[in-house]
């Protein structure tokens, strides 16, 4: 042994490698002086207690290898919830199959398993302040230019799942950041292209429908395995620093909408009156016409008659139309003319019973 030559004076030394003979005296071996075991009978030592066996003999051994087995089934039996999918992983490399729901087992650890969450995910980009205005976090997410120039500050939301666990675990390290970026980049889009107007109220719908279909666009080209199933816009408005103004702006569209409202109904009255009596008039000239063309028809008719009867008679037919046109002219008069001769003898005195019944009408008149 190479201890064995480490002694002095060429000779055989006996002493171990410190020059001491082992066996000479008591006390603790250390070196430079005492006892010290040399290395051949630690070696010895080891190899006679290893030569004894195991401690407890077979069982014992029986008993570890089960454990080892009981702790292999442990990891290799795994379970996915309802809500989720697993990817088992073979050496790092995905296998094509999914673990749905329930009870699996795998070779672990030569395979492992990712877990993936299918439930729908919502990512709000912007935040709300006490008053539910929509005010931009710290890094400016909801803040935006909008085609009129006008700076919109938005708040929406993004739902979306995963529909491909095995692109979404392997394509893209952070996935959520990239549904918001993604979500962001296609609101500022759509936002710079329309009046400020269409975000605050009259195309909301519209604005969440191409935000939805452009974001979609983005995360499939990059491969990141979900579906965007709404985009709601939760909250527009300018920035606080001008919500005043805003509103004051607000208030006198509404003032100029509710005085437009109100001369439209006015108008509307008055074109309304205005046609009817127009149609009153209308009606009236319609009826006056036809009274007239019906007497003028009836007066043609009567002439027509009294004509007739003028060639079968003349004699007859004139005296009678003098007479009646006489009576026609002297029915109202009130006083009576009698013609005797020429002298104007013969005319007979009466009574004036029209003064007189004149003047008993005003003295009971002035009684009451």
């Amino acid at each position: 042994m190479p201890w064995e030559n480490n002694g002095g004076g060429g000779g055989r030394n006996t002493g171990g490698p410190w020059g001491q003979a082992p066996g000479g005296g008591g006390g603790p071996r250390r070196p430079g002086g005492g006892n010290t075991p040399n290395l051949e009978d630690i070696l010895n030592r080891g190899r006679d207690q290893f030569r004894g066996g195991i401690p407890g003999g077979r069982w014992a051994l029986v008993g570890g290898v089960l454990a080892l087995v009981a702790f292999w089934g442990l990891n290799s039996i795994y379970t996915i919830d309802p809500q989720e999918v697993g990817v088992e992983l073979r050496f790092g490399t995905p296998k094509p199959e999914l673990s749905l729901p329930g009870l699996h087992f795998h070779l672990w650890p030569v395979e492992t398993v990712e877990r993936v969450v299918t439930t729908v995910n919502q990512t709000q980009i912007g935040v709300a302040d006490a008053s539910g205005t929509a005010r931009s976090s710290a890094s400016g997410d909801g803040l935006m230019l909008s085609g009129d120039q006008n700076i919109v500050n938005v708040q929406f939301s993004v739902f979306w799942a995963i529909n491909d666990p095995v692109q979404y675990l392997f394509n893209v390290r952070d996935q959520e950041s990239m549904v918001r970026f993604a979500a962001e980049s296609a609101m500022r889009e759509v936002v710079g292209r329309r009046p400020a107007q269409d975000i605050y109220s009259d195309d909301r719908s519209g604005v969440s429908t191409e935000v939805l279909t452009i974001t979609q666009s983005i995360l499939q080209s990059y491969g990141l395995g979900v579906n965007v199933s709404q985009v709601l816009i939760e909250n527009a408005g300018p920035p606080a620093e001008v919500i005043d103004a805003f509103n004051e702006v607000q208030r006198a569209r509404q003032d100029e909408t509710r005085l437009q409202e109100e001369a439209r109904s006015y108008a509307n009255t008055l074109l309304g009156d205005a046609r009817g009596r127009a149609a009153a008039l209308r009606e009236d000239a319609a009826a006056y016409t036809n009274r007239v063309v019906q007497e003028a028809t009836g007066e043609a008719e009567r002439f027509n008659a009294v004509y007739a009867e003028y060639v079968n008679s003349p004699e007859v037919t004139r005296k009678r139309l003098f007479l009646e046109t006489m009576e026609e002219v002297l029915g109202g008069s009130e006083k009576v003319l009698i013609e005797n001769d020429q002298n104007g003898q013969g005319v007979i005195p009466y009574l004036p019973l029209p003064e007189l019944r004149s003047g008993a009408q005003s003295t009971q008149t002035t009684g009451n």
